[in-house]
């Protein structure tokens, strides 16, 4: 299980919003920060302050992504060509945990980290634990048959909070196709994401 599990929606309050866009999380009735001292006037956050936060916020939506892993994609995405702060989103975007989420087969980055990692999930055939697997465009990914009948897939998939993005295909016999790498403004992101400003950040 994620370590986050539990306090996974400390986050959205760190940030002042719905990171994941979810009707349940508490930042909609509570605005302000967590902790004794959460309702403090918000100070001005400096342009470091400003960077920070975008990383933690992106590291943050998929789930438990340590500092060394998130770092890690960054000196990938610099490493080749284009922009790095795309080539960012699109390495998150191959994770085989984020195509089971895109995909509706879990109700949030944490649960379907938790697939992957179980068992519960197939790619091209083979079994894959690896929630960070990278995938390749054409890759098809699909539930174990006794993972297709949980409460918790049939729920996220017939869940109308979100769609699926137009780079997943996906079939009712719960089986998905990645389709082509993403850019920033193809993924639903429930709120806005800053790929530049974290470039910058490990960039100082």
């Amino acid at each position: 299980m994620s370590k986050r599990e539990s306090a996974k929606f400390k986050i959205d309050r760190r940030m002042g919003e719905s990171i994941w866009g979810r009707p349940k999380s508490p930042v909609n009735k509570r605005s302000y920060g967590p902790g004794q001292h959460g309702q403090r006037r918000a100070k001005k956050l400096s342009d470091y302050g400003t960077q920070l936060q975008a990383k933690q916020k992106l590291k943050g939506y998929y789930g438990n992504i340590t500092e060394r892993q998130f770092r890690r994609y960054y000196q990938e995405a610099s490493r080749r060509p284009g922009d790095t702060g795309e080539n960012m989103i699109g390495l998150l975007e191959r994770r085989l945990d984020a195509l089971v989420y895109r995909a509706k087969f879990a109700p949030t980055p944490f649960a379907a980290r938790q697939l992957v990692s179980h068992g519960h999930v197939k790619v091209n055939g083979k079994r894959v634990t690896i929630a960070s697997y990278q995938l390749r465009e054409g890759d098809e990914v699909e539930l174990a048959p006794k993972a297709r009948e949980m409460a918790l897939v049939l729920e996220a998939s017939a869940s109308p909070e979100r769609d699926t993005p137009d780079y997943v295909e996906v079939d009712p016999a719960k089986k998905a196709k990645f389709l082509r790498t993403p850019k920033l403004a193809d993924v639903p992101y429930a709120a806005q994401m800053a790929p530049h400003l974290i470039v910058e950040f490990y960039s100082r």
